[in-house]
């Protein structure tokens, strides 16, 4: 276990069982690494720092150990005149630290790529403890798995190269590659090479020795680049292993190649740098998952609320989506799938909205980071695009936490029916009278408390939310006089809607959205079902026996009905010709005195087809009245189902129209743009040649000026028109500047014959 400590050092501390002869075998996973090596460590650095800080005053005026340093726990060297010094220190601490006598411990001290041993330097013991603490990553590192290297945005400028130079009938050999790069992107030559190298690596890039056909390089082989798919690459290699690789070669969180850790349910990678310490593998044996898969494992609400409450959210994120992917067709190329393992957009998301295979907002939030995460890999990890969707993503996850925040606030925000800030919340919401900074006391809800801050959302036309302190908050039931407010309309209109929220906050009356009416109707539904079913049990057994009669043998037993009516008379044994009389003549069979009158044999004909009439008159109007219901009820049902799905039919075409609304306003608006950008450029051109051509009869009347005045002789004393010639240079506009001039300077030099 390595510490390094000041930049020269590494302090190697390890605690390994003694039997051990290599101190690595100590580190088979997390739970040995903590109980053999930090902890002990831990122990042991506390008995060395307290003993430090109780060093006599003799000690402590050491150079290499001050008081003020050990108290703050700053740093501390030890020099190496100390080093005896503070090694005996250091071993007396270990054997004041009751350790395992089966532990060892193995401290080192060795100079940066050296292997002898180095006066001891030991900077910030804080900063050292803490570190060999973290450094039980053993278990994690037997799990890492080597993906690509080469950088996906410096892949995608190699593959721009390639096409231009094959673009141009020349070999994509190294030098052309990394002129271009260098030329275009201003990368280092050196930096392409070692990036290139990787992408063939990779299978990124294919590589294929070439033979010159003109030019200076005509019959020499040298080295190629092909894009991968190209024909070359047929012909050398011709495998699509990236199509079958059943993990990302990116890590989720930055975006970048290198060792990755996999997960064992989903495609997602990582660094083991990019985990935090809670999502980290503790052994080798168990299975890992990252922290969406851990996530995916709770449910939220129903499928059919995931379903309306989804839409409301990718109804925002089609607003951010507008600008992704403006790098059209091409990113849909082959070539570019070979970086992007699942590929995934705004329309997916829709089509698995629909489909309902979200089973919580988990899943539904890893498909938004998963667009950040190929946008990245396209673009870059800080393009426009990937701050885009990564706008994106924030957006989702607010919308999430204000989902789960309170939902019927959610819904109702997003569905606006009438009035629908007046309805109350379930559980109800507490009402308060808040004040932001400017402002009076409003009216409004409380959503959440956080310290000293409330999360309120206000009453009246906007209904805006805002963090107040709490010493700005006061009860609902605090007297509207004592808040000394300004009695505006928009505070008017507030009062009104809170008075609204509180009346049917007396009424218990809440909003039910199409879920909760669903809810109420199955649930209805299925009460009643299981009443009539209950009420059918509770009817006395003759009834379900006479329905199953005709089919049943003639050795039942008598029904209790059919004794009472016919309890009164004998009745005798009747040929079976039809079901009423064979029902009869089994009730019959204890008295054959009977058979030998005729005259109640008629009689208990009569008797019987009466009763069994009304019986069957009253199971007729029983089930009639039981089937009409049941079509009263699944016309209700399909009367509901044909609305549900006409509205949402005409929710779908009314955000198709007002997409194609916004895509035409689009169209429309750049192609004003571009109109007015025309007619500037052309405003622009005119006004440059204007000017152009005011410019040159400037400059050509300047020239005449300039030509007519060479052409006029001047006053040597005024600079005045001249007008009296005195020598060869000299002229003069008056006789007074000729009298001034000529006393002053000029009757020394005048060149004029007298």
């Amino acid at each position: 276990m390595n510490s390094h400590l000041d930049g020269e050092f590494f302090l190697n501390l390890s605690c390994v069982n003694s039997q051990t002869t290599r101190p690595h075998l100590a580190f088979k996973n997390e739970a040995s690494a903590r109980a053999n090596t930090a902890g002990t460590i831990n122990a042991l650095f506390d008995i060395f720092i307290r003993r430090l800080q109780s060093l006599p005053p003799s000690d402590l005026q050491r150079p290499c150990i001050m008081k003020n340093n050990l108290h703050n726990l700053k740093r501390i060297h030890v020099l190496p005149q100390d080093h005896n010094f503070m090694m005996e220190l250091f071993m007396e601490s270990f054997n004041e630290f009751n350790t395992d006598p089966n532990v060892k411990l193995i401290l080192t001290l060795t100079k940066f790529g050296q292997k002898q041993e180095e006066p001891l330097t030991i900077a910030e013991l804080v900063a050292v403890r803490r570190r060999v603490c973290c450094r039980c990553e053993r278990a994690a590192m037997s799990r890492v798995v080597k993906k690509r290297q080469a950088d996906p945005k410096v892949v995608q400028y190699v593959w721009s190269a390639i096409k231009v130079i094959r673009s141009q009938k020349q070999i994509a050999n190294m030098d052309r590659i990394s002129k271009y790069l260098s030329r275009v992107y201003g990368m280092h030559p050196k930096e392409t090479s070692r990036q290139l190298v990787l992408a063939v690596k990779d299978g990124l890039v294919v590589e294929t020795l070439t033979v010159g056909c003109k030019g200076s390089k005509a019959g020499v082989e040298q080295e190629g680049y092909w894009l991968p798919g190209d024909e070359m690459e047929q012909m050398s290699e011709g495998n699509k292993d990236w199509e079958k690789e059943s993990h990302d070669w990116y890590c989720f969180e930055c975006h970048l190649p290198g060792d990755v850790l996999e997960c064992d349910i989903c495609f997602r990678v990582y660094h083991l740098r990019c985990l935090t310490d809670e999502f980290r593998p503790r052994d080798t044996t168990s299975h890992w998952q990252c922290a969406v898969c851990r996530g995916s494992k709770r449910r939220n609400f129903t499928k059919q609320e995931m379903i309306i409450y989804l839409r409301f959210i990718l109804a925002r994120m089609k607003e951010r989506a507008i600008d992704l992917h403006k790098r059209g067709k091409e990113t849909k190329q082959a070539v570019y799938r070979r970086l992007i393992h699942t590929a995934l957009d705004v329309d997916n998301i829709q089509e698995n909205i629909s489909e309902g295979k979200y089973k919580n907002f988990e899943e539904f939030k890893a498909d938004a980071q998963l667009i950040v995460h190929n946008t990245a890999i396209l673009h870059g990890a800080r393009s426009d695009q990937t701050e885009i969707a990564r706008l994106l993503y924030n957006d989702t996850c607010h919308e999430l936490n204000e989902l789960m925040l309170c939902r019927n606030c959610f819904h109702l925000s997003n569905a606006r029916p009438d009035n629908w800030f007046c309805y109350p919340c379930v559980p109800s919401h507490e009402l308060v009278w808040a004040r932001m900074k400017g402002f009076g006391y409003w009216p409004a809800k409380v959503m959440q408390r956080e310290g000293n801050q409330v999360d309120v959302r206000f009453f009246g036309h906007q209904h805006q939310r805002a963090w107040i302190p709490s010493d700005n908050i006061q009860e609902i039931s605090v007297n509207v006089q004592q808040l000394q407010v300004k009695r505006s309309s928009g505070w008017k209109k507030a009062c009104e809607e809170l008075e609204l929220h509180q009346r049917f906050l007396r009424e218990g009356r809440t909003w039910k959205g199409h879920t909760d009416e669903r809810q109420d109707e199955a649930e209805s539904s299925i009460s009643s079902t299981s009443n009539e079913q209950s009420k059918s049990s509770q009817e006395p057994k003759s009834k379900k026996s006479r329905r199953s009669q005709p089919q049943e043998s003639k050795e039942e037993e008598p029904e209790p009905e059919v004794e009472a009516v016919s309890s009164s008379q004998e009745i005798p044994t009747a040929t079976p010709h039809q079901p009423e009389r064979t029902s009869v003549s089994t009730q019959t069979k204890k008295s054959p005195s009977s058979s030998s009158s005729p005259a109640p044999r008629m009689l208990h004909r009569a008797t019987q087809t009466l009763n069994e009439g009304s019986c069957q008159n009253m199971c007729h109007d029983k089930y009639t009245k039981i089937f009409s219901d049941v079509k009263e009820m699944m016309k209700a049902e399909n009367k509901r189902e044909t609305e549900r799905v006409l509205k949402e039919a005409l929710d779908k075409l009314r955000v198709e129209m007002e997409e194609e609304k916004r895509q035409a306003v689009s169209k429309a608006l750049t192609n004003t743009q571009t109109e007015m950008e025309r007619k500037c450029k052309q405003v622009k051109e005119k006004c440059k040649e204007e000017l152009m051509e005011e410019m040159k009869k400037l400059v050509n009347q300047h020239k005449q000026v300039i030509s007519q005045t060479k052409k006029k002789q001047w006053c040597y004393n005024c600079e005045e028109e001249a007008m009296y010639h005195c020598c060869w240079n000299t002229s003069y506009c008056s006789i007074k500047c000729q009298q001034e001039h000529w006393h002053a300077d000029h009757k020394r030099t005048c060149r004029r014959k007298r």
